[in-house]
């Protein structure tokens, strides 16, 4: 293989260092080497990455294979015993250009993500096979509920100054970039750490007003308890800010949200759906819910699967309970793995009722699609839209909806 080949788990911001690891080590001259940037935030997430590794290793005999991301810098020492792996770097050090060079570079280098107090910019003019860019605005997370590992991966929250941010999203718009998405590890703490302590909603705002040729923005998964004036009254006004929020809920019982340590109850979140839903006619909103969690009993569960109706989401993220170890929720006391698979199914079942109802909704609706793929495009409201013709992928469209299948769209262009 001439370049670096690249296989990231997880979430957004995990892709958009991807990127800037995927030029540090082209200029190293890295040849003949894969890399694996990890996701920690399920013991499933890891098994995949080391099922992964293995069989990496064993259609490339020969490659190096570097080991990154949260699950590396979480549990350093298992990927090391791994056979397979050449060398494990942390969070830290994959965004260093001096990690990528192979003068007396350790097969081990992850240090104190704690120590870290700062964010620095790291400029990209892309995302390989994307026509979404994701930009980073923020990284770690001062917060400590207790089913989560990440901030032992992320370290604690840091925020990147404004003109950074606003210069990179400028850099990829002049790429050909239609869409950005602002991403983070806790995206509404952002600016919290910055002299004056601003807030997302100055953030987007400023965005917007610096970089006139972004079309549309998106938010990655926001805290609605955190979510500031300004930021309600952007996405509320603003027609670029897409209308389709993504809410880190977990729970819809209050005696599982203190349990999680979230700080948000239910009738938060419902207010919060309500609030935007009567400023902004037609937005939807997704969420993460985890099914499951321990001492959760029936009718805890039933008011996770309630609160679907009652805050009218449309796109739902289960995940089954799943301990991580040195959390304080693998210490509690533990459901039966067969009642989390069900409560997980139920959930799912339910999501599937509520995205069913708004596909059906949007036939004969005109829309304004982002395409992704010669065939496949998304909607403002994030819809997955599939076309009719072939289509010039990172082009935005206007499409006349005709049907819908299962999980999407059918679309042609408006006449």
């Amino acid at each position: 293989m001439a370049n670096p080949t690249f296989f990231t788990f997880g979430c957004r911001l995990n892709t958009y260092e991807t990127e800037v690891m995927r030029k540090h080590a082209e200029a190293a001259g890295k040849a003949n080497t894969i890399v694996f940037n990890t996701c920690a935030v399920t013991a499933e997430a890891t098994r995949q990455a080391r099922q992964a590794i293995r069989r990496a290793r064993a259609e490339n005999p020969e490659a190096e294979i570097i080991v990154t991301g949260c699950a590396a810098q979480t549990e350093p020492e298992m990927f090391a015993r791994m056979p397979e792996v050449s060398r494990v770097l942390g969070n830290e050090e994959k965004l260093k250009a001096e990690s990528w060079v192979d003068d007396g570079a350790p097969r081990v280098a992850v240090s104190d993500i704690m120590a870290v107090r700062s964010a620095k910019p790291h400029l990209i003019d892309g995302l390989r096979e994307r026509t979404r860019a994701f930009v980073q605005v923020q990284n770690g997370c001062d917060h400590r509920c207790t089913f989560c590992i990440i901030p032992f991966g992320r370290g604690n929250s840091r925020s990147l100054e404004a003109d950074d941010v606003v210069e990179q999203v400028r850099r990829l718009v002049a790429s050909g970039y239609s869409e950005v998405v602002l991403t983070g590890v806790d995206l509404t703490s952002w600016g919290a750490d910055l002299e004056g302590a601003p807030k997302l909603g100055a953030l987007t705002a400023r965005i917007l007003r610096k970089v006139n040729d972004l079309k549309r923005l998106r938010l990655s998964s926001i805290d609605s308890i955190e979510a500031d004036p300004e930021l309600l009254e952007v996405i509320a006004g603003e027609e670029r800010i897409m209308p389709h929020i993504h809410l880190s809920l977990q729970s819809g019982d209050n005696m599982i949200l203190k349990r999680m340590k979230r700080r948000h109850a239910r009738e938060d979140s419902i207010g919060f759906c309500a609030e935007l839903r009567a400023r902004r006619p037609g937005i939807v909103f997704g969420a993460d819910i985890i099914a499951g969690f321990p001492t959760e009993t029936d009718d805890m569960f039933e008011n996770s699967l309630k609160i679907v109706d009652d805050c009218g989401l449309t796109y739902l993220h289960v995940f089954p309970f799943s301990p991580r170890p040195g959390t304080p929720a693998a210490r509690m006391p533990q459901l039966d793995k067969g009642v989390v698979k069900a409560r997980a199914a139920m959930l799912r079942a339910r999501g599937e009722q509520r995205l069913d109802l708004f596909l059906s909704s949007e036939v004969g609706a005109i829309r304004q699609v982002l395409v992704e793929t010669e065939a496949t495009g998304r909607t403002e409201h994030f819809a997955p839209v599939r076309f009719a013709t072939r289509m010039a992928p990172g082009a935005i469209v206007t499409a006349q909806v005709t049907g819908r299948a299962t999980s999407h769209l059918e679309a042609r262009l408006a006449a």
